[in-house]
């Protein structure tokens, strides 16, 4: 009798235990991506736009970047296709924004 009830919940068990890692997969890419866009605004915001894509594809290999500019700050949005389980559930676009102040340099007079 234990024997067909756990045959008959190990199915459930392993699916349960397969969207709880794929959870887990989602919410470090989202982190990933976090650092990495805030690496682009913040090199963006000194001035400095080819340093910011460069440690951004460090922190997350393979992730797209845009960067924008307007009303005295810089968005940076990065996004990266996430294949929870190696591929075997569908994949999930995953993006984060960061916003920073562009700073002004001091002009000698």
């Amino acid at each position: 009798m234990v024997t067909a009830e756990l045959a008959a919940c190990l199915p459930v068990l392993v699916l349960i235990l397969g969207v709880a890692i794929s959870a887990i997969d989602v919410v470090a890419e989202r982190v990933r991506l976090a650092d990495a866009a805030r690496e682009v605004a913040r090199a963006a915001a000194r001035g400095d736009p080819g340093t910011g894509p460069r440690l951004a594809l460090e922190d997350a290999p393979g992730a797209r970047i845009a960067v924008s500019n307007g009303g005295g700050t810089v968005t940076a949005t990065v996004t990266k296709q996430v294949h929870p389980l190696g591929g075997w559930l569908p994949s999930i676009t995953v993006s984060e924004r960061c916003v920073a102040a562009a700073e002004t340099t001091a002009v000698p007079p």
